[in-house]
Parts: structure tokens; sequence; C-alpha cells
């Protein structure tokens, strides 16, 4: 574009991008860069896409692109040569493991902050779903270079970790949750029981934090709290693990208290001119910073609101090293957003407008049996995650923590989400993590015969082999179907990437895998004819490893037998 008199202000306004069309007959890419380009150029639309495929022809010589043709208003479609298309399956063979990846963000970080639920209970589903999108997400990030931290913020301070004391306070003293005397913002699920057994057992829990010993005393509040929270937060690493998430750090809100850092970051916004005092309360003017009003920093009982010790939590990201934060919590956060991006604008520490990034998810419904369910006895007012595992495995957890991640990743975070068990359980075609685990395993089948049949020692002689196959012989249309869907793997993950939408890797593997059976029912593979038999079982091969890729990033199992 440099050649085309563009200023450079335009040229860093124009993007240039190669897409899919959606009909076969509108070429294998298209791109609109003419339709961007013909204001600055003064030009009709079409008379700039004709240039632009004049010169492009004329670059690429007839190595990659076959024809072209001006569409509609300007756009510009083209047709690969065969062996452009064939290409793709070499490149997946030769790197398996790292086909897809890119560079653009290496040795930059980023932390991740997800679940961070407070330790009064039992996983809920909300939560899964921020574990789903956060840790799969880390695994798409990654993947394009970034250094992904995993952080966990335990909200063990304020009324509910109170609440939480009192309730298992009540039970050690042996009061039911319909006692009046029970606390009324007291937690009434079964694992209130267990906990205060637990603990008038003088138990010892250990956590992520390390080992508790009850000491058993009933009168004893806080020592009841500690034991509590070791409890629950045990209970929640459990989970955690069971759902194959795991975290590089856990930072608790109360060391912002014990280590002075809400006190600091305080009388640092005082400091900077930043608040003033009104009705024994001290204000924060966020409205500098695009809240809708100014919010209430210290109330008149000398107590915090909830957004400072956040805006001291952000504040320690900052200074940790981590210029690129995002947040996934549930949509009922959003008031905080405002609030907290203007906190960290008003200490003037050089943190941007927009820091942290925020992934807001709205919650999910569970349907079991063409029900709605929305209580558990042990939770006692909820679905736990650990409820959402074994019943969507029929009690094998492993299925069941793969068709959970596949769902709850499946979708993007802000969109409504109903989980239905039945369709969990079902092995079926409408099954989506089952459809995509079956064409894996279809493959691994089909690639086992085909390596018997040709003598082959194993996975390795079969790969070599596939090295060797004549490419040039895959020309069907199914299989330049599946070699198109392969060669769009790289912008998916980008895709992904950029918009912090972990679904696109979830669609893109249900599609890869429709074209597979397509395929499979169109194409035989196993023919007599030994080269294209080659050529059908590398293509294959390559089309298995990018499932086994992508399920993997979602953390998903890939079985070899269904």
């Amino acid at each position: 574009m440099g050649t085309m008199g563009l200023d450079a202000p335009t040229r860093a306004q124009v993007s240039i991008s190669l897409d899919r069309p959606r009909q076969a007959d509108h070429g294998d890419v298209a791109s609109n860069l003419a339709l961007q380009l013909a204001r600055p150029m003064k030009q009709a639309p079409r008379q700039v896409a004709q240039g632009l495929l004049d010169a492009l022809l004329r670059a690429d010589g007839g190595k990659m692109i076959e024809r072209g043709e001006i569409a509609g208003p300007g756009f510009i479609n083209l047709w690969l040569t065969p062996a452009t298309k064939q290409q793709v399956v070499a490149a997946v063979l030769a790197d398996p493991d790292g086909f897809g990846n890119g560079t653009t963000h290496t040795g930059e970080s980023v932390l991740l902050e997800f679940v961070s639920a407070n330790p009064t209970g039992p996983l809920h589903v909300g939560h899964g779903r921020q574990a789903a999108l956060g840790d799969v997400l880390g695994n798409i990030l990654a993947t394009q270079g970034w250094q992904v931290s995993r952080e966990f913020y335990y909200n063990d301070a304020g009324a509910q970790i109170n609440n939480l004391a009192l309730s298992v306070q009540a039970r050690c003293r042996g009061l039911a949750p319909d006692d009046p005397a029970f606390p009324a913002d007291g937690y009434r699920g079964d694992y209130i029981a267990d906990i205060a057994r637990e603990y008038l057992a003088r138990a010892t829990v250990g956590s992520g934090t390390g080992a508790q010993t009850a000491s058993g005393d009933p009168d004893d509040l806080e020592a009841i709290r500690r034991f509590a929270v070791a409890s629950l937060r045990r209970e929640q690493d459990l989970d955690l693990q069971a759902f194959g998430v795991r975290f590089d750090n856990y930072y608790l809100e109360s060391s912002l208290y014990s280590d002075g850092l809400v006190d600091k970051t305080v009388a640092a916004l005082v400091a900077a001119g930043q608040t003033y005092e009104r009705d024994g309360a001290l204000w924060l003017e966020t409205t500098r910073y695009g809240d809708d009003k100014d919010r209430v920093m210290r109330k008149s009982d000398g107590t915090y609101t909830y957004f400072v010790p956040d805006v001291a939590y952000h504040t320690t990201k900052w200074q940790r090293g981590f210029t690129k934060a995002i947040n996934i919590q549930g949509s009922d956060h959003h008031g905080t957003v405002a609030r907290v991006r203007a906190g960290l604008q008003a200490l003037g520490i050089g943190i941007p407008p927009g820091y942290p990034d925020y992934i807001l998810h709205k919650m999910v419904r569970v349907m079991r049996g063409g029900a709605e369910v929305k209580i558990s006895k042990r939770a006692g007012s909820y679905v736990t995650l650990r409820d959402l595992i074994e019943w969507s495995g029929d009690g094998d957890l492993a299925r069941g923590r793969d068709a959970v991640r596949f769902f709850l990743a499946s979708r993007k975070g802000d969109s409504e989400f109903t989980f239905d068990v039945d369709l969990a359980l079902s092995r079926s075609d409408e099954n989506p993590v089952y459809y995509v685990q079956y064409a894996h395993a279809r493959i691994c089948s089909i690639l086992s015969a085909g390596a018997e049949a040709a003598g082959l020692g194993g996975e390795a002689d079969a790969a070599q082999a596939a090295g060797r196959a004549a490419l040039d012989r895959l020309v069907t249309p199914r299989e330049f179907g599946l070699m198109a869907r392969l060669a769009e793997f790289p912008s998916v993950l980008v895709q992904a990437s950029q918009e912090l939408s972990p679904h696109h890797v979830a669609y893109y593997l249900k599609d890869l895998a429709a074209d597979f059976h397509a395929y499979y029912n169109s194409d035989r593979v196993l023919v007599d004819d030994d080269a294209l038999r080659q050529a059908r079982l590398a293509l294959l091969l390559a089309v298995r490893s990018v499932l086994r890729r992508g399920l993997a990033l979602i953390g998903v199992g890939a079985p070899e037998r269904m």
C-alpha cells in the first residue's frame, strides 16, 4: 500500500484480511480491501479491486493463485491452486503439536483471574463456567506466545466470612437451619453440618495455604472461622482438580488488610487530590473517569466499601509487572468495572484506562430429566460444579469433566446458557463433545487399520509413511473442504485470542468433525490404490492431529476408542 499514495494514518486504518467465503462458488478466499481503499484513493471500489487483483496475479505468477474475480461492489475472490490447498497437510504433519501457534506476543505476560469464589460454600455451576472460560482462554493465549499466569483471588474477609463462622458455630451447638435461633443470614447447606462435625472432632484439613487443626471449642469463633475457611478451600481445591483446572497463585483478600495495602491505596488517592469528604464519609471522584456518579470509599463508621480492596488488589497486579490483566467474573460484577478502573486511573501511576479487561459471563441454567434443577442438597440453594460433573458422566468423573468443560466453553460468556445434562450423557450426533471425540476415535480406527494393512510397525512408521504421501492425489470436493478447514485453525486461534472468546475453538472443532464425518461417508479411505490410500491416510492423520490439539486446548480428552 505504500506505493498507492496513501499517507501513514490511512495505511494504519486499513485492515488486510482474507476470509473463507460461505459459498464455494465465491472462491477459496475473499478480501474487502478494495472497499476500504476506494475512498482514500478516490476511485471506484471495482476499479481499485481490479488493480489489486492484476498486481497480485502478476506477483504470484500462478504459484499459489489459480484465478481471481471481482464480485459485487468490489470484493476480490481468489481460487487457490490445488498444490496450495494440499500443502496444509504437510504443514500439520511437520509440526502436529505446534501447528497454529503464533509468536505475536512472545515475551509478554498476562494475568488471568477467574473463579475467585468466596470460601463460604462449594463451587456452583457459575464458578464452573468461569473455570472453563478462564482455563481454556489461558491455553489459547499461550498458543500466541503469551506467558500466562492463572490467579485465584480469595475473598476471605468481610461479612460473608463472619456469617460462615456463625453458621458453623450454630451447628456445633446443635441448632438446625430451621431453628429460630439460627443466624438469619447464615448458610444452611449440609456442608455446614459436615464442617461442624469435623471441627468438634478436632480434625485437620489441608488447603492451599497449609494445614489447619480444629480446636473443637464451640465458643471460639475465630478458630471456627479459620477451620471453616480452610475446609471450604480444600473442597474447592478438590473440585477444581476434578475439573482439570490449576492456578499458579492464590491471593488472599485478607492480606491486603494485614499488609496495609488498602490503607496505602486510600492514602495515595487522598494525596492525589481525587477524594473529598461529605456526610462523614470519604468519597472518590470517579465521575472524572467516566463513572455515572462519585463513589463512597470509606463509610461514616470507618469501614471501607467493597470496591476499595479491589482497587488495591488490581494495583498489585500492575506493580507485579502484569501490563495485561483479564478478569473473568459473573455479570453481577458489572457495576464494579467502572469503579475499579476509575480508582486505578485516579492513582496516576501509569495504568491505562481500559485496565483490566473484563469477561462478564451470565449464569448457567441446569436441566435434567426435562426439568430445571435449582437446588443441591449439599449446597442447600444451588447446583454445585461437582454435581454437574458427576451427573454429566453418570458416575465417570473423566467423562463428566469432558462434557462440562466442552459445553461451558462452547458459548460466548455473555450469552445465556442452558446446560442439558441428558444431552451431555447422550451418545449421539446432537451431543457436541461426543460428536467431536467420536470423529477422533473413528480416525484412530481407520489409521490403525491402514497401518496394519500396509504392514507398518506402529504410529511412528505410519507418520513417516504419511510424510512421503503424494498429496496431489487429494482432489475430491470433500478432501478440498477438509484441507480448507485445517488451514483455518491458525486464524481461529488468533481470533479467539484477540476477542478473548474460547468458544471459537469449540465451534471450529464441531465444524472440523462435521467435515470429517461427511468425508468418511462419501470417500473411501482404504482403497486398493497404494498412493491414493497413503494420501488419504495422511489427510486423516492431519485432521486427527488438529482435533487432538483443539480438544487439548479445551481440556478435553481425545479417546482412541468409543
